[in-house]
């Protein structure tokens, strides 16, 4: 039986539970699959439901044809996602029996070996043994079990224990939750209910945002097969037990709003809607809050509302700047949300602006006023700025690739829009020439209008970007400059 003769015979007619179930057969037929899809992502779905005998993929058509080595474990696979439809980059699989009870077609030898030693690995889940992760596709891992590890990247907005359980919840039955933060980086530890759960969780939200273009879950089994949760709290839970202690006698807050109580029936339809949070990642919306900074142990006689605007700005969107008349080496800085102003104070206190040892707190102002016309002295005028209306924000477009790219000062300016009429060493040349000392340079090997360069120091980079950040190249084309994470 050919590829084209499965997929002409299969296409006739719309996928539907009725049909999936009114014919069983150990032939499965997927639809409506990326049009890249990968032979593991295909097995990710199948595996969890025992062996694979064959596998055929028809990737012009977003199709794809498993063979499950028996009916008993087809059955089983339908069923499931009759009532939990899965999902692939975030896009619905359409999942029937086929009209076939074997696929017959050639398949080299070493393909049908492959198959079978991740099949036989799958099928050892449930005996505990090893088994492959489809997600890696590289070798053996250990044995999948009900316990998930996430990583959130990009932490652009603070990521909540009841955000997580928003998300997993919806494909499967959430047991406990762990939240701790480990190298900086936020992660979690999560329990479902079985395997089957926990396997559809992490192929469908690896890789996948929580807010638009930020926050990037990365997902992947734990070597633990179950977790202690002590305490019912904002950084860990156990739903299956209310009667666990706080630990504390601070009730946790979600973005403010108090939490109800603790519990498996803690989060009801109606929190979700007065929070005005999606189940769909990617789609939450971002929280509120004190976004005023005070900036102290500046030097007044080199820091402008323009400078200030600039080096806040590579981590938010700067509303407005106001030095203080009578402490200029005081200052506040206003960002469009308390979010970005935490992400600039957690990166800038302590970093040294020309010469001086920055501090850098939360305000007691709610916002920087802007000074009367007329009843100021002329000179809080130009201590004051408004930056509502800046061309300079990085920030403003939604999913902006901007969210990806921020990183702690660091001695490797990353820059961007480069014209193709500069040189390497016009680039060298503009930064030595403004006192800084170049130490490397290399352009993008695949984009050649992003290169990294690196300085003698973080202070000079601190002081190059605020310098150079929009300076004009080449007709009207200006350079964006920012941190690197890594050096050359």
């Amino acid at each position: 039986m050919s590829s084209s003769h499965l997929s002409t015979v299969e296409s006739n007619g719309l996928v539907s539970t009725e049909h999936a179930q009114c014919a069983p057969s150990p032939v499965l037929h997927l639809r409506q699959l990326p049009v890249d899809v990968s032979e593991q992502e295909v097995l990710s779905l199948a595996l969890p439901f025992g062996e694979v005998a064959k596998l055929m993929t028809l990737r012009s058509k977003s199709q794809a044809f498993v063979e499950m080595a028996s009916e008993e474990a087809a059955v089983t696979m339908v069923n499931y996602y009759s009532s939990a439809p899965p999902t692939l980059r975030n896009q619905p699989i359409y999942i029937q029996y086929s009209n076939h009870r074997e696929i017959k077609t050639h398949q080299p030898a070493y393909q049908r070996a492959a198959l079978q030693a991740i099949s036989a690995a799958a099928a050892a889940v449930h005996s505990g043994n090893m088994m492959m992760s489809p997600s890696e596709g590289r070798g053996l891992a250990p044995s999948q079990n009900p316990v998930l590890r996430i990583i959130v990247e990009n932490l652009f907005y603070p990521v909540t224990l009841e955000v997580l359980h928003q998300i997993f919840s919806k494909f499967g039955s959430v047991l406990k939750i762990i939240t701790f933060t480990r190298n900086n980086q936020f992660q979690a530890l999560m329990q479902f209910s079985d395997n089957v759960h926990a396997q559809h969780a992490k192929a469908s939200l690896d890789g996948q945002n929580i807010y638009n273009g930020c926050c990037t879950l990365r997902v992947d089994f734990s070597k633990l097969n179950s977790l202690n949760v002590k305490y019912n709290n904002d950084k860990s839970r156990d739903f299956t037990r209310a009667d666990l202690p706080t630990g504390d006698m601070t009730p946790p807050t979600h973005y403010g709003v108090p939490l109800p109580p603790y519990g498996a029936a803690a989060f009801p339809h109606h929190f979700h809607q007065h929070t005005g949070l999606a189940m769909v990642p990617g789609s939450f919306a971002p929280p509120t809050g004190h976004c005023v900074l005070l900036v102290s142990n500046l030097n007044p006689e080199s820091v402008s509302p323009q400078c200030l605007f600039i080096l806040f700005g590579v981590y938010g969107d700067v509303q407005r700047v106001k030095i203080l008349f009578n402490k200029k080496e005081n200052a506040l800085v206003q960002m469009s949300d308390a979010t970005q102003a935490q992400l600039a104070m957690s990166h800038l206190n302590g970093q040294r602006l020309h010469g001086q040892v920055m501090r850098v707190t939360q305000s007691k102002h709610p916002l920087v006023q802007l000074p009367r016309g007329g009843a100021e002295p002329s000179d809080q005028h130009a201590l004051t700025r408004d930056f509502t209306g800046s061309t300079l924000h990085r920030f403003k477009k939604p999913g902006s690739k901007n969210y990806n790219n921020i990183f702690p000062p660091s001695a490797t300016l990353h820059l961007s829009n480069v014209p193709s009429s500069v040189s390497e060493d016009e680039l060298k040349d503009l930064f030595s020439s403004s006192g800084f000392t170049v130490k490397d340079f290399k352009f993008f090997q695949k984009d050649r209008k992003m290169a990294l360069l690196q300085l003698s120091s973080v202070d000079e980079a601190i002081e190059a970007l605020i310098l150079l950040h929009d300076r004009e190249l080449d007709q009207n084309q200006h350079l964006r400059v920012s941190f690197s994470k890594s050096n050359i």
